[in-house]
């Protein structure tokens, strides 16, 4: 029997975005000087921030190179940050094999037909809500919300629940 989504969540240790349409709601404003411009949600940016102080690798592969998108994603204290990804899966494989992960141990987050392959290399394919149906068909969990709405804090939040880690974070915080 296969598992359940919840069940492979007790073994991720790593987290892996794309960009434009997860971590961002895939629309790109382009200014008069012809720089393009993304919005991102600040609650998926925090959770991203806990899981990275709570032990978890998290990588970001994307075939979009916007420098604007790096300096936010090292404020956050993200280190493994991909931009301008020919093919997703080799940069996957060279991620993993320099950290020494296991495949199962990765949760990724695509949206759209270039996170396809990678897509099914890893232990939990996840997707937003407005992914396109070729990646929701792959995927072990669609998040209930949009991308750049709020889907990278939700299955960061489900995993670090689940291996009781969310509360964890937070002890003393707020004291």
């Amino acid at each position: 029997m296969a598992k359940s989504y919840k069940e492979i969540m007790n073994g991720i240790t790593t987290f892996i975005f794309d960009v434009d349409g997860v971590l961002t709601d895939g629309t790109v404003h382009v200014s008069q000087t012809g720089e393009m411009l993304r919005e991102m949600n600040i609650r998926d940016g925090f959770a991203m921030k806990a899981a990275i102080e709570s032990g978890y690798h998290v990588c970001i592969i994307s075939g979009g190179s916007n420098e604007g998108v790096r300096i936010r994603l090292r404020n956050l204290g993200i280190t493994d940050i991909h931009l301008g990804s020919p093919d997703k899966v080799e940069t996957f494989k060279e991620y993993i094999n320099i950290y020494n992960i296991k495949p199962e141990h990765v949760l990724y987050m695509g949206d759209d037909i270039p996170d396809y392959h990678v897509m099914q290399l890893v232990g939990l394919p996840t997707c937003p809500q407005d992914a396109v149906p070729e990646i929701k068909e792959i995927s072990n969990y669609i998040s209930h919300r949009n991308g750049g709405k709020g889907a990278v804090r939700d299955v960061i939040e489900q995993v670090m629940k689940v291996q009781e880690k969310w509360n964890t974070y937070f002890n003393g915080k707020f004291d």
